[in-house]
């Protein structure tokens, strides 16, 4: 498949989380996913049931986040957030990996947290899991966190929540990639914050393609995080 803007923006989470969001916002930001065709909405849980109302006809999908944005919430509150969003319409969960706990002696409990997750998010909905990879950095912190959480359960790898300096990366997003190819080749990926540009998303989709094939670039198996995309004429 030729790969041209309107392709791309097939591909994207339209995003706003924001604390100064309104339900006028989300109202608009869904117009807007209508009118460019995008694959998601990205909300606040609060605005789950707005989005799902106003996108119920399309085949848009509803996503919201859990865990947000700092990772440090606990089991009982991310799993009550989830189910509540689920309910309300949710389809796709972007859970923050509780990195400092990985990153600490609780590597185990940030793991748990995620299977625990999946559980409540089963298919079809999917559960898309953020590494924060600009603040876990090593490139081998990296890897083992991204085959850590893909073996949890984690239906996608994302890169950034987009609240910390460093979002997406290639480098990040080559190591992931390659985790996906290696242990768990139906996962998806999600390349989310600074991508702002037709060019940048560009770079991602030819990565993927490099490392996981074309076919690989669908909207089932790849997402752009977006809250704008700088497309001067879709077409």
């Amino acid at each position: 498949m030729a790969i041209n803007q309107k392709f791309i923006l097939s591909l994207v989470d339209l995003t706003s989380l924001n604390v100064t969001d309104t339900p006028s916002q989300i109202t608009l930001l869904c117009d807007k996913a209508m009118s460019l065709k995008t694959a998601a909405v990205c909300v606040y849980p609060q605005f789950v049931n707005l989005a799902a109302i106003a996108l119920k006809k399309t085949s848009i999908k509803i996503a919201t986040v859990a865990n947000f944005p700092q990772g440090i919430d606990s089991l009982e509150v991310v799993i009550s957030v989830i189910q509540k969003a689920l309910d309300q319409g949710a389809d796709e969960i972007d859970v923050v990996f509780p990195y400092t706990w990985y990153l600490s002696w609780k590597k185990q409990q940030a793991l748990d947290l995620i299977s625990a997750c999946k559980k409540v998010c089963e298919s079809p909905k999917i559960l898309k899991v953020i590494l924060e990879t600009g603040i876990l950095v090593d490139p081998k912190i990296i890897e083992s966190a991204a085959r850590d959480v893909l073996l949890a359960g984690a239906d996608f790898l994302k890169t950034s929540t987009g609240k910390v300096s460093i979002g997406a990366t290639l480098s990040a997003a080559e190591i992931m990639l390659t985790m996906i190819k290696k242990h768990k080749p139906t996962a998806g990926f999600k390349a989310a914050g600074g991508v702002r540009t037709f060019e940048q998303a560009m770079q991602y989709i030819t990565l993927a393609e490099k490392i996981m094939g074309k076919n690989f670039v669908i909207p089932e198996h790849f997402r752009i995080g977006a809250s704008q995309l700088v497309v001067a004429d879709a077409k």
